[in-house]
């Protein structure tokens, strides 16, 4: 059985959205085996200064991530598409096991293959020390902000 995640390229708007939409909503579930299946089984992906293959890879990758990054919590943005990609802005919140906070921004370039399944990411990012109150990001984003006109702020 072939493996298909819709919705599949080339994208339109509606497509890439909602397509930006759901990898926020697994992100924010925080579970590396759910997050995984929307990645080629030899995605190449670039977080930051890591380069890896593979499923079990990104599984790896995402553990190590979330037992670092306490609460995550997320918000994406669609920048732009053409074709079978997506350029992504995104902000996370999260803090250290010394309860120190920070918000990460960072920008993700993706490539699909035809099934809709990622074959590559690349993301870069950088973290910005944030007192707790100046939080923005308390869980995954409600109903009422999804969809066109619910851009995250530049800074």
């Amino acid at each position: 059985m072939t493996e298909a995640r819709p919705p599949f390229p080339p994208f339109d708007l509606d497509s890439a959205l909602a397509k930006v939409q759901a990898a926020e909503d697994a992100w924010n579930t925080r579970d590396p085996h759910r997050v995984a299946l929307a990645y080629t089984e030899d995605s190449a992906w670039r977080n930051r200064d890591v380069f890896l293959t593979g499923r079990a890879r990104i599984v790896d990758f995402l553990t190590e991530k979330w037992a670092r990054e306490l609460d995550y919590v997320l918000r994406k943005s669609l920048w732009g598409f053409r074709g079978n990609r997506i350029a992504v802005r995104f902000q996370y919140e999260w803090h250290d096991v010394t309860g120190r906070w920070f918000r990460s921004y960072g920008n993700e370039l993706w490539e699909f293959a035809d099934n809709g399944l990622m074959n590559r990411r690349e993301a870069s990012i950088n973290d910005v020390g944030i007192d707790e109150a100046d939080r923005r990001y308390f869980g995954p984003r409600p109903a009422d902000e999804r969809g066109p006109g619910h851009d995250i702020p530049l800074a």
